[in-house]
């Protein structure tokens, strides 16, 4: 079994993303153990990248202040090189695919799966146009992880297909962020995803509270949360670890209710 199918096994799998290097790649090497102790059953690494074009300004915000901090995607490998010494919860990059082709695509899966990263997202590639980069992910063992969003209608299906490691359902239109309420009718996206695969759905974009996540819980396999969290690390800076951590099993209680 793939280690990301692994962490939905018997389970409704909580999924935090944060941006590698904000505050720092020390922190950021801290907050995967303290989330993992925290309950998280899969982590999403966010590669920081100039022009997030999915982002919403939380992650945009953080992301600039990777870059400005100098955070490269080699000094990334460093971090999750040693991450890998400690700890083998599944963990996935989501990146822009200008990041993986500067860096070379074969030399990028090549070294990704070396350290152990058991998944990619790549936001900006359409399902239609992900061939190059997912023959380099098969090569390598990793899974490409396809999103769909609530207008892909009657490409659910097609999507679902082809789908990888789990399958990531957009909850809401629009860029990462959080929202107020969610009124997409998840259940019904999911359960045409669900006649074509029976790989888990997990829900993300716009998902902060526990309430928010006991009710994705109860639709999907899993839920992720992203802009919260990094509103913490821009918050707290520094010290936000103890914080993350407290939210994070504050939502992983919350769908495992």
């Amino acid at each position: 079994m793939s280690k990301i199918k692994y962490a939905f096994e018997n389970k409704k799998a909580f999924i935090p993303f944060i941006t590698c290097g904000d505050p720092s790649l020390q922190v950021t090497e801290q907050l995967v153990y303290a989330m993992e102790e925290a309950g998280a059953d899969l982590i999403e690494l966010g590669i920081p990248f100039s022009d997030p074009t999915a982002e919403g300004p939380v992650i945009q915000a953080a992301d600039l202040r990777a870059l400005n901090g100098g955070i490269t995607t080699d000094q990334i490998f460093e971090m999750v090189e040693q991450v890998r010494k400690n700890t083998s919860i599944p963990l996935i990059f989501m990146t822009y695919a200008n990041v993986v082709f500067s860096y070379g695509a074969t030399r990028f899966m090549q070294k990704a799966a070396r350290l152990g990263i058991d998944g990619l997202i790549l936001p900006d590639i359409p399902f239609e146009e992900k061939g190059e980069f997912e023959s380099v992910c098969r090569e390598h063992g990793l899974d490409l992880i396809s999103m769909i969003a609530p207008t892909s209608h009657e490409r659910i299906r097609m999507i679902a297909k082809e789908a990888q490691g789990f399958l990531y359902c957009v909850s809401s239109m629009g860029v990462t962020g959080t929202r107020n309420e969610i009124t997409t009718d998840i259940g019904a996206m999911i359960n045409i995803a669900k006649e074509e695969t029976d790989i888990p759905c997990a829900v993300g974009f716009g998902i902060s509270t526990p309430q928010q996540a006991a009710e994705m819980a109860k639709v999907s396999d899993g839920v992720i949360v992203g802009s919260a969290i990094v509103k913490l690390c821009a918050q707290y800076g520094e010290n936000c670890v103890p914080y993350v951590a407290e939210y994070v099993k504050s939502m992983k209680d919350a769908i495992e209710r």
